[in-house]
């Protein structure tokens, strides 16, 4: 378990600590339903130490990366990130990732629990390639701020920066250098700020004094799930392929030759689909993952996660998880295990 930057002080803060994606983290910091709030009302500030980053440096850089991944690496501007997946050769996916072109190097960012993997990957394709790869996650130190007034409590903090989806900067901020990045997932429109680890206990106070609510990653799951956006490991798996998951975005045919990529390519060319990524709203309680999905007596799909969901208007129980396509309907009613469940679009309608 990797030791935040910032542990200490969120330990004597009364945060709840815990592992999370491959890192320890605080789990809440006493009021989960509160924070989950400040995510869909307010403005969430988080511990991003679960975020490993991977530096890949040398002339081929560019162009090997862009034959690893299934995003456009190759015409990516200077200081921009996109979403990508790495497949098999056979088009299952074998993790995601956000690459940025930072210039003189490409900066690959994912989880703690899938960097080795994909280090693993890397190296095994790195051949004749000038291309090296190096683990940097020790030496940043990163916060996530989110929620429809996270611009605002950035610009309150001195942070006051308007980036494109997937865009960098590069700052100084009270004599700190900083990089701010927007999120390249439309459905996690949040920013990540990076910084050396010695400087994470100002920046968390700063974020905090202007108005953002510490929020640990109970709520960041809640808020997940509501936005519909699968995780790697628990709704994105080795057997499933990209346009199966919804996340079209993480995709680009224009590019040039990736591994998996014939696969992907006769999929969109055959319009073949068997299984497409939904929501559910549940009756009762969460079912357990991998629970099937049943229309009638005929399986229609599974479901890969489930939350009790504490909106201000009441709790409800909402899912992810793959059906038909025929069955990916708005309102199509759907039997889960025991439980009665209805097809929902994504992102799931809230009021905030």
């Amino acid at each position: 378990m990797s030791v935040t930057a910032i542990h200490d002080k969120l330990a004597a803060s009364g945060a709840r600590l815990g592992s999370f994606r491959g890192a320890g983290t605080p789990g809440s910091f006493g009021d989960t339903k509160a924070e989950f709030r400040a995510f869909l009302e307010g403005c969430a500030v988080f511990d991003m130490s679960w975020q490993a980053k991977l530096v890949l440096t040398g002339e081929d850089r560019v162009r090997w990366l862009n034959g690893m991944v299934t995003n456009n690496i190759r015409d990516l501007p200077l200081g921009h990130g996109v979403y990508s997946f790495v497949l098999s050769a056979q088009g299952r996916i074998q993790g995601d990732m956000v690459a940025y072109n930072r210039g003189d190097f490409l900066l690959v960012t994912t989880d703690r629990e899938q960097a080795p993997a994909i280090a693993a990957i890397f190296d095994r394709y790195i051949i004749m390639d000038d291309v090296e790869v190096a683990d940097i996650s020790e030496k940043l130190a990163t916060i996530g701020v989110a929620g429809p007034k996270a611009h605002e409590i950035l610009a309150s903090a001195g942070i006051g920066l308007t980036l494109a989806p997937g865009q960098v900067v590069d700052t100084t901020w009270r004599g700190v250098g900083i990089s701010v990045a927007r999120s390249p997932q439309p459905a996690m429109d949040g920013y990540e700020t990076w910084f050396s680890g010695d400087n994470a206990d100002k920046v968390w106070g700063a974020l905090q004094t202007a108005g953002g609510t510490p929020v640990g990653s109970d709520a960041l799951e809640l808020y997940r799930m509501v936005r519909g956006i699968p995780r790697y490991g628990v709704d994105l798996r080795e057997r499933d392929l990209p346009q199966e998951t919804g996340q079209h975005y993480a995709l680009n045919f224009a590019k040039g030759c990736y591994i998996g990529q014939e696969i992907v390519e006769r999929i969109r060319s055959r319009a073949i689909l068997h299984r497409t990524f939904v929501g559910f709203e549940v009756e009762g309680d969460p079912p357990s993952p991998g629970t099937k999905v049943r229309v009638g007596e005929k399986n229609a799909g599974e479901m890969t996660s489930a939350m009790r969901v504490p909106f201000s208007s009441g709790e409800r129980t909402l899912a992810l998880g793959y059906v038909h396509p025929e069955i990916a309907v708005q309102g199509t009613r759907v039997q889960i295990g025991e439980q009665t469940a209805t097809v929902q679009m994504l992102p799931f309608p809230y009021e905030s």
